[in-house]
């Protein structure tokens, strides 16, 4: 007798293994998605198998930070996946949030690619994850020097922006 899958698992969204061990480990997890246009980042936190989205963003808000218009389609790419990882993990700094483990749910873990860049990001931002070296994209991908226009000037501005941001002023009550 064959047993019938879940809807989710079915349709590829959900490896209920894996979602057990995470909601197991009682540890808030940053979550890492895809869509056709940008790339979703947020920290969640689980109480009784409900997750709550304490901070949640995605690669549209680089636009904010000075993402050119000419690269608008590329807010999917590997430097708006590594700022994108960057933004969120000031982010979670700044709130002085617990230290969250990396959920990439059911997306395929291929090295040097956007997942890692992400990660890179979130590790460059100050969260402690371990991780080998090998597995992040060489840093002329992550800057975008390997596009057609040289994008990684803007990339540094950017980083530079959200370094500045995240840091407190002295003396400011938030």
């Amino acid at each position: 007798m064959k047993k019938t899958l879940k809807r989710r698992r079915k349709e590829n969204k959900t490896d209920y293994l894996k979602r057990l061990k995470l909601l197991k480990s009682n540890m808030p997890r940053i979550v890492f998605r895809r869509t056709n246009k940008y790339v979703i980042a947020q920290y969640v936190t689980s109480k009784q198998a409900k997750d709550k989205v304490e901070i949640g963003l995605n690669s549209k808000q680089l636009i904010k930070y000075g993402w050119p218009k000419e690269f608008q389609g590329s807010l999917k790419s590997i430097p708006a996946s590594y700022l994108t990882g960057f933004l969120i993990g000031k982010k979670i700094i700044k709130e002085k949030k617990e230290t969250p483990i990396v959920d990439f749910g059911m997306i395929k873990v291929l090295h040097k690619t956007k997942i890692f860049a992400f990660l890179k990001g979130l590790i460059d931002a100050g969260i402690k994850i371990k991780y080998k070296k090998d597995v992040f994209p060489n840093d002329e991908k992550i800057t975008g020097k390997n596009l057609k226009k040289d994008f990684s000037k803007t990339f540094n501005e950017i980083k530079s922006k959200i370094e500045k941001e995240s840091v407190p002023i002295k003396g400011k009550k938030e």
